[in-house]
């Protein structure tokens, strides 16, 4: 649970751009890179549909997300049930009704691989870094579409690839779609954006 946390909480922190008819694929990752790393501070809701397909079901999660550059991220889940997910800085925090577990990242190789990437992404370096993904883009209506592919064995080994949908009017990521190896689809809905807005501090920490 918490590994494929990790990794969608990567995703969610990414920026923005312009659009127009014919793309310059290089260009446009230039300017979500560029765009990104303005991104100081991010907070929103959201709205998370996982679609599993061996059982033709779709589960459906919802929760607020905020995030400070560097290396502070608060991922909470309210409904259909309570999970707070915390890193700060090097530890990562996680409260599930009255359990707390502590994790350092620094003796936990994956923890300290997605926590690296997670960064780069709020610094905007994710989708120029080739060793992480490979990225392409197409243009839809008010929309850049970034296919995100995995390149390390640890995410190919989960995802198949991941699509970040870029508001070129609100100039920030609003839906992250991650489809899986097994065939499974979540599709992670951001609402009520707000970018750049300051944050209290004891939303980082865990009662």
């Amino acid at each position: 649970m918490t590994r494929r946390l990790l990794l969608i909480l990567i995703i969610t922190l990414v920026g923005n751009l312009t659009i127009s008819a014919t793309i310059n694929q290089t260009q446009v990752l230039k300017e979500i890179s560029v765009a990104a790393a303005s991104t100081k501070t991010m907070q929103c809701d959201f709205v998370q549909t996982k679609s599993l397909k061996m059982l033709g079901d779709k589960m459906i999660s919802k929760g607020q997300m905020w995030c400070q550059n560097p290396s502070l991220l608060r991922w909470q889940y309210n409904t259909p049930y309570n999970y707070i997910f915390i890193l700060n800085g090097n530890t990562v925090k996680i409260a599930k009704g009255k359990r707390r577990d502590t994790i350092d990242i620094n003796k936990n190789k994956m923890f300290k691989e997605i926590a690296r990437i997670m960064m780069n992404s709020v610094l905007g370096n994710v989708l120029t870094d080739k060793k992480d993904f490979s990225a392409s883009v197409i243009a839809r209506h008010r929309y850049y579409i970034v296919t995100l592919v995995p390149q390390k064995k640890e995410m190919k080994q989960m995802f198949k690839s991941i699509l970040l949908h870029f508001d070129t009017v609100l100039k920030v990521v609003t839906k992250v779609e991650m489809i899986e190896k097994n065939g499974d689809n979540t599709v992670i809905q951001l609402n009520n954006i707000k970018v750049n807005k300051p944050i209290n501090a004891s939303v980082f920490k865990v009662d």
